[in-house]
């Protein structure tokens, strides 16, 4: 196969406060003419710096491509001039963003920001740019193109925008797209139809594809071939089918492990444990040797090289030297960790019966604009029993964060009743009863940087709570606690002292639930807590929060997008559509058995770590028109704790269905 890409001893450095930090160590790889390469890894190993290198969008001074060579077309593009790397980019290599609203310009329309590429690139006439605009809008999905393309951004969805983005990296029929993480923070389903839409548009024009992401099931949907990275290396690759069936690397096989999937049964996550190492204070040896429970003594003294394993399969690890002893890599960094946990897991927590919280008709409505209404909240009735986890899934729009932060009292409800421990919640009229009610509901938001104030310290952000409801007489008791609370998350003494710009993501997220534990709350609401973090971290921040309620009897409202996950956590799940909580059942039944047809649908959207099973399955596509035509819905009990929101046609089918499948059992 041709070779469009090659990338020879790649070297990227960036001067900081803290020292020369070294992004990226001498990294090459190739890409054939038409094929997708997933580069895999944390935060922080150097997936996108590697992109951004490609593109030559390393900032300058503070940032410098050391050595190197990246030869496209045979040209090195390092050696180019500014106004002759111009002609490449966005013309032969294009980049989509992780962040569509940082990468689009919010003073300019969509229209005429897809536009510019073709103006600069194509020679089109500013008015001759419109037609093709708004044929690249139509090839993205974007439904109403020529009305769309004179929107703004801030009038696009997440999901729209996105595609606005994919329009402008393909305005220009480019022979490289690189799409950094361009779905994590997106719905399942909207994820779904632009990775068909990203491989449809390859075979249409055959578009060589640089996929920058940490979800192992997005890489068995899209890859040809993975590229593993850790500490600004690759440090195995292979093809799509050698990683996910023969990972020979422990970080690997630790990654692969920390995946949740929907047809395991709910337990305690693998995770790798500790955090990677900072790049400009490398460890002597392997950087990964502190964080590998298999690692032998020459790790600790020296780097490993790269094993050939295959004509295409690589791994660098001692463990793959001729002399090294032959370990179980399956059994200690996976599959045992992941039977030991299935074997641990506690089927239903729900043992109490009293009620924590109790929802009745809540709504939640807001006016956008000339007398219209939007019904964020519709009517949900909910009883949250002491010590379970109910999880609340569904797309952005579907109300999910808004019904959490209705229920904790920073959105007013416009109609029903909110009942927390047996008191109306919304009609509290004593402030000694409401600080109360404040201090017994506390929430985990999903965005921990922005969550945090940067100007406090670690130890005042978590002790807020307890000073403004008085929790600790002295001041040495209250920072006694403050540690405690440090430790029960994971963190230490030393980290109370410092700001939140010192912390990586998921230690952020940690800061975040310690202060949520400060005043030990009964009930807490996350909102997808989870999901800008690295699996991992995930792993760790899910196996965190499921320790905390055992030791403390914690109930948890947990609201995610993420199905695999939101299963793991769960006793049950909630799945929401347009402010209404469309089916409800215990978290092994809803995915063995989804009754709802948008349950279906988002089940079958969500990518499962198998590239075997990602080649062959369908995904299913909710006909949301055809379902909009029935309006008298009622929630009806189906089964045992087994609810969906159905009319009296659509109930006699899924009990027809239901008597069917247990005449088959």
């Amino acid at each position: 196969m041709e070779k469009i890409l090659e990338v020879n001893n790649l070297h990227v450095s960036f001067r900081t406060d803290y020292g020369k930090v070294h992004a990226v160590r001498g990294v090459s790889f190739h890409v054939h003419k038409g094929e997708t390469i997933a580069i895999v890894g944390e935060s922080g190993s150097g997936k996108s710096v590697t992109s951004k290198a490609i593109m030559r969008l390393i900032k300058e001074p503070a940032g410098k491509i050391e050595a190197g060579e990246i030869l496209f077309e045979g040209r090195n593009l390092l050696s180019l001039s500014k106004r002759e790397m111009k002609k490449v980019q966005g013309s032969k290599i294009s980049m989509i963003f992780q962040d569509p609203m940082s990468s689009l310009n919010p003073t300019m329309t969509i229209g005429a920001q897809i536009g510019e590429g073709l103006v600069a690139h194509q020679n089109y006439k500013k008015s001759e740019s419109r037609k093709r605009v708004i044929e690249l809008l139509e090839l993205v999905g974007i439904s109403e193109p020529h009305i769309r393309y004179k929107h703004y951004p801030h009038q696009f969805s997440g999901g729209m925008r996105q595609r606005a983005a994919i329009a402008m990296a393909l305005a220009c029929n480019p022979k490289i797209l690189i799409a950094d993480e361009p779905t994590t923070a997106l719905d399942v389903t909207v994820q779904a139809q632009i990775l068909e839409l990203l491989k449809d548009i390859q075979k249409k024009l055959g578009t060589s594809i640089i996929f920058i992401t940490h979800d192992f099931g997005v890489v068995a949907n899209m890859a040809d071939r993975v590229m593993v990275m850790y500490a600004g290396k690759i440090i195995e690759t292979g093809t799509v089918d050698e990683i996910f069936s023969e990972p020979r690397h422990p970080y690997t096989y630790g990654l692969l492990a920390s995946m949740p999937s929907l047809h395991e049964e709910a337990g305690a996550l693998f995770s790798i444990p500790g955090s990677p190492p900072d790049l400009s204070a490398l460890p002597k040896g392997d950087p990964f040797a502190p964080r590998n429970r298999l690692a032998l003594e020459v790790d600790f003294e020296m780097e490993p090289p790269a094993f050939q394993l295959s004509e295409t399969h690589y791994a660098s690890t001692w463990l793959l030297h001729p002399d090294a002893p032959k370990l179980d890599l399956t059994g200690s960094m996976g599959q045992k960790q992941k039977e030991k946990a299935k074997n641990e897991a506690v089927k239903d927590k729900r043992q109490s019966t009293e009620k924590v919280l109790e929802l009745s008709n809540v709504s939640k409505i807001f006016k956008i604009g000339r007398g219209k209404l939007l019904h964020a909240v519709n009517g949900i009735s909910l009883d949250v029993y002491k010590g379970e986890t109910v999880g609340i899934v569904g797309e952005s729009g579907s109300g999910k964060s808004t019904l959490g932060r209705t229920i904790i009292g920073l959105l007013q409800a416009d109609g029903g009743s909110i009942k927390f421990r047996g008191k109306d919640f919304q009609n509290i009229k004593s402030n000694d009863d409401w600080q109360a009610a404040k201090r017994n509901m506390q929430m985990i938001f999903q965005d921990p940087y922005s969550s945090l104030n940067p100007r406090l310290t670690v130890s005042d952000i978590i002790g807020e709570g307890i000073d403004i409801h008085r929790l600790f007489k002295s001041r040495n008791e209250r920072n006694k606690e403050i540690v405690e609370l440090l430790e029960t998350v994971g963190l230490s003494r030393k980290h109370a002292s410092r700001y939140p710009h010192e912390f990586s993501g998921g230690q952020r997220q940690r800061i975040g639930i310690a202060r949520a534990l400060a005043v030990n709350p009964s009930l807490i609401i996350a909102d997808e807590p989870i999901s800008a973090l690295d699996v991992s971290i995930q792993a760790q921040v899910v196996n965190l929060l499921k320790s905390i309620q055992e030791e403390r009897e914690l109930t948890f409202l947990f609201i995610a997008h993420d199905l695999s996950m939101v299963k793991y956590i769960s006793d049950r799940i909630g799945v929401m559509y347009k402010g209404q909580i469309v089916e409800l059942a215990k978290s092994s039944e809803l995915y063995k058995n989804p009754l709802h047809p948008y349950t279906k649908a988002l089940l079958s959207a969500n990518p499962i770590p198998d590239p075997a099973v990602e080649r062959q399955r369908e995904r299913i596509v909710f006909q949301e028109a055809e379902y909009n035509q029935e309006r008298e819905r009622v929630f009806r009990e189906v089964g045992d704790d087994h609810w969906i929101l159905c009319s009296e046609k659509e109930f006699e089918n899924v009990r027809k269905y239901e008597s069917i499948t247990k005449d088959m059992k």
